[in-house]
């Protein structure tokens, strides 16, 4: 009966139940812990060093946030998530033992208080964090957003039970028994993260494991900086937490003052922080969504502020501990209620790439520097000017006042940016429905009514970031919206808002025959299958037309990737098998991508005879079916479909699917030259697409002992995600490296072409009868291709300075000095001698001077005639180079040549492993040996 409560009110589906309970169970007693240690820990700090030392500690706390979250994230780079969750439990469970045995020796003074507090601080953000990754890797997106409001709820459920639990025990048995009981609960979570790690995540391959990983973020102050409205956003959350710290610290001093027991304290806060956390569910239950909806988001984000500056002017008028408790209690109650859901609303208008991107930068570090910024202004205060704890309150009611500004501020921005976004949807310049400032709600619906159909999608996008049950009906008045796109959109938002009623019109969308629409609407059939499961699968999976029974199919495998018995119990592989036998070889598009998605490795033989076919079509469905896989082992046979321009597209799409896990393997295999040369020259721009800071570390790896053109193309993309990624940090050291070795290649190169132009020029003057025909073309054609390498090296040059220096400045310089006009190519000399300096101005000048020189005359020939070196030097030295055309057309010219002397030269390369290069070097022998 409760099972099926439960799983009714929560939908959740048959086979997700116990993995839900286990989720559920974890984060219960991760934030139970929390709520135990934060109550006891302050209370042990407030009693021994007094409210006096608590600035310190918020800068401790500021410093220790920081630092862990650097650290945190490198650990991550290089340690499995389970390690490093199992060192967290058992290091933070033997801190708590051993501060809980000092209390009991009544020796946790001092130096090691700030330690345990700061700890504490830290354990609660890094707990958390482990977990929604850990969750990640548990559920797939579709699935967390149906599961984590019942996993949530856990959370809110531990806040709850630890809070008061601390209230009721804390007097009885003291501090030390509380964190000893703490430290018993986190280890309880090592059994249960087993079952959690085996129970989903062993099944998972590294493709998909990695995906769900956190990323650095490159530079996230730029992006802030850059973006006006995230930037007011970052100033009202660094206000807010600068507010609710100097509360705090009123809060913790009046509460110190009048109760001296500091199991009496633990007893208090206890209590207290787990109300706060009751009244902001009853708040977030029952007046959120109301108070939100009709009065707006502005007037929602001024309550918090509004509630503390009432409190704060009560509180002037009567000093006590019950008024702070009421500025506490606007607090705690109204952030992670009111204020936290308005909060959601104004960030909308944001890409939902720059917010990921920014928001571990504003949770952690902007919290943090906020938090050290209070703990400085109280020292400053409490300590130089010798304030009373009082007139801290004065503080406060200032940083309100500034944060109602900054409020409306964020207010302005938020409908200038979304107005923004609405323009950039049409093509018409007056086209857009105007969204005035009026409250959320009534504008997404004003474009849901009366927008146009990129407009309509814009924002059926965005509220699927919110998954507001409230505009479920303007929605599925979306359903008889002529275009399929919208249709189609509209269904995959339904299946998150409304998951009872059932449109009338279902069964019309199916029989349009839209692909898209009709994945969707099965995926929203299946969702309510709850009621008559047997009755609607039996119906849709066997239905007489082909497309929909397809697209039921489909649905199926991705709504069972991670539920084995809703598998079993529809038997998915046999219907696969049955629909594979029943097609002939000729698999429909649904089916392709059924067993892409279905991840039973069985058919997957079938995925790649349709790639190595002949129907385009199909092939397009095999590549998409192959990133939906995230099997590593059809990673090589999409990567040789790159150089044909027509898959280009499709399959960096389908790689991109793999996640930032693939880009390792992409370099490994430009190394190992796993795949063709021609496709390892497309593996940078697949790289380039995800636009990150670790595509530029692996773009900067393919620069060592690889082919010149795939270096090219390397430079290339680190070029273009400077332009586009203005962001993106580059290591100017690593880069001036690069530059030497290009200087280098570029000397070496230039060294080869003099040879060889003396060597033509000599030829020219003999009769020709002494130099065959074909000999002079295969000259005629290293010259050429030798050329096309200095120009590729000058660019390649030219794009590593713009990684340095000012890219737009270079790329301008770079076409002037290219140009055929003598005056701008001085411009562009004079304005590269003002730029560079030391050692790379030594390097870049002479090369510089080498580009300006005309080889076309024989005064030019005689010049260089005492620098080259010999041919067979020069042989030596092109055959050296990691390029492998040039290596075949030097083996080509030293066949023709017939001359026996550089038989040593080509005995070794004969035996190379590279089969073009050998095939070469044995046809040259062969003809130095007919020729002698």
């Amino acid at each position: 009966m409760v099972q099926k409560f439960i799983s009714d009110f929560f939908d959740i589906r048959r086979g997700e139940l116990r993995i839900s309970i286990f989720m559920f169970c974890y984060i219960f007693i991760v934030v139970a812990v929390l709520l135990v240690l934060k109550p006891t820990v302050s209370a042990l700090f407030l009693s021994e060093l007094g409210p006096e030392q608590l600035p310190f500690g918020y800068l401790l706390v500021a410093i220790g946030a920081i630092l862990s979250s650097f650290w945190y994230s490198q650990l991550l780079s290089k340690f499995r998530l389970k390690t490093i969750i199992r060192y967290t439990l058992v290091f933070s469970s033997l801190v708590l033992i051993s501060a809980g045995i000092f209390v009991f020796l009544d020796i946790l003074k001092g130096w090691m208080l700030y330690i345990v507090y700061t700890w504490v601080a830290i354990y609660g953000v890094l707990a958390a964090s482990q977990f929604w990754v850990l969750a990640n890797l548990v559920f797939n997106v579709r699935d967390a957003k149906r599961l984590f409001g019942f996993i949530g709820s856990g959370a809110i459920m531990g806040g709850l039970f630890g809070g008061y639990l601390t209230s009721l025990l804390a007097p009885w048995f003291g501090n030390g028994t509380m964190m000893l009981l703490a430290a018993f609960l986190l280890l309880l979570l090592l059994p249960l993260l087993q079952r959690i790690w085996s129970f989903r995540v062993t099944k998972l391959n590294e493709f998909k494991k990695s995906k769900t990983y956190p990323t650095i973020s490159e530079k996230p102050f730029q992006l802030v900086k850059k973006e006006p409205h995230l930037r007011n956003l970052a100033m009202l959350v660094g206000i807010s937490v600068l507010v609710a710290k100097l509360v705090d610290y009123l809060f913790s001093d009046y509460a110190a003052d009048a109760i001296s027991d500091p199991d009496e304290l633990s007893s208090f806060f206890g209590f207290w922080f787990s109300t706060f956390n009751l009244v902001s569910l009853a708040l977030q239950l029952f007046l959120t969504q109301r108070i939100v909806g009709v009065w707006g988001v502005g007037f929602s984000l001024l309550l918090l502020p509004l509630g503390i500056l009432l409190g704060s002017i009560f509180f002037l008028f009567l000093p006590e501990l019950s008024a702070v408790v009421v500025i506490k209690a606007m607090d705690g109650a109204l952030k992670q209620s009111i204020n936290k859901s308005a909060f959601e609303l104004l960030a909308l208008p944001l890409p939902f790439e720059i917010k990921n991107r920014t928001k571990s930068f504003i949770d952690v570090v902007i919290d943090s520097l906020a938090t050290g910024i209070a703990g400085i202004l109280l020292v400053f205060l409490i300590k130089g000017f010798e304030w009373q704890s009082y007139q801290v309150t004065w503080l406060v009611i200032a940083l309100v006042l500034l944060w109602a500004y900054f409020i409306f501020r964020v207010r302005k921005t938020y409908y200038e940016t979304f107005r923004a976004n609405l323009r950039g949807q049409t093509n018409e310049e007056l086209a857009a429905p105007v969204v005035k400032q009026v409250s959320v709600l009534k504008g997404m619906r004003k474009v849901f009514s009366e927008g146009n159909e990129n407009q309509i999608l814009f924002m059926l996008d965005k509220l699927m970031e919110i998954n507001d049950k409230r505009f479920a009906p303007d929605v599925r008045n979306l359903l008889d919206h002529p275009s399929n796109k919208v249709k189609t959109s509209a269904i995959k938002n339904l299946y998150y808002l409304d998951s009872v009623s059932m449109p009338w019109n279902m069964n019309e969308l199916l029989s349009i025959g839209d692909e898209d629409l009709n994945l969707a609407a099965m995926d929203f059939l299946l969702l309510h299958s709850r009621n008559e499961p047997e009755a609607i699968f039996s119906y849709y999976l066997d239905h007489k037309d082909k497309n929909i029974a397809g697209a039921a199919l489909f649905s199926l495998a991705r709504e069972s990737i991670n539920n084995q018995r809703m598998r079993n119990r529809y038997h998915l592989e046999k219907r696969i098998q049955k629909a594979v036998e029943e097609s002939d070889k000729n698999l429909s598009p649904y089916l392709i991508k059924t067993i892409g998605i279905a991840g039973l490795t069985k058919f997957h033989s079938l995925l790649t005879q349709i790639l190595n076919g002949h129907n385009v079509d199909l092939q397009m469905e095999a590549i998409e079916a192959m990133g939906l896989s995230m099997e590593s082992s059809f990673v090589p046979h999409l990567v040789e479909l790159l150089p044909k321009k027509i898959y280009r597209g499709p399959v960096i799409a389908s790689l991109r699917n793999y996640g930032l896990g693939v880009m390792p393997v992409l370099v490994w295999m430009v190394k190992e030259q796993k795949v063709s040369l021609e496709a390892r020259r497309f593996i940078p721009r697949v790289i380039e697409t995800f636009g990150n800071q670790e595509s530029i570390q692996y773009l900067f790896q393919l620069f060592n002992d690889v082919d010149l053109s795939v270096r090219l193309e390397s430079i290339r993309s680190l070029s273009n995600l400077r332009s586009s990624h203005p962001e993106i940090k580059f290591n100017r050291f690593e880069v001036a490296s690069k530059i030497y070795e290009e200087c280098k290649l570029f000397h070496q190169t230039l060294n080869a072409m003099h040879t060889q132009i003396i060597i033509s020029y000599r030829n020219r003057k003999r009769p020709r009868q002494e130099v065959q025909q074909k000999e002079r073309d295969a000259r005629t054609s290293l010259l050429e291709l030798l050329e096309r390498r200095l120009d590729a090296g000058l660019e390649r040059i030219f794009k590593l300075l713009g990684l340095k220096y000012a890219q737009e400045d270079i790329l301008l310089a770079f076409e002037r000095l290219t140009s055929n006009e003598e005056e701008l190519r001085s411009t562009a000399i004079d304005f590269l001698d003002n730029l560079l300096t030391g050692s790379l101005k030594q390097q870049l000048f002479p090369i510089i001077e080498e580009v300006m020189r005309d080889f076309s005359s024989e005064e030019s020939i005689q010049r260089i005639k005492p620098k080259i070196p010999s041919e067979k030097e020069c042989f030596k030295l092109l055959l050296n180079m990691p390029d492998l055309k040039v290596k075949l057309a030097v083996l080509y010219l030293i066949g023709k040549q017939g001359d026996k002397k550089y038989l040593p030269i080509l005995e070794p390369l004969s035996k190379q492993d590279d089969l073009k290069i050998r095939t070469f070097a044995l046809n040259a022998i062969s003809e130095i040996n007919a020729e002698n």
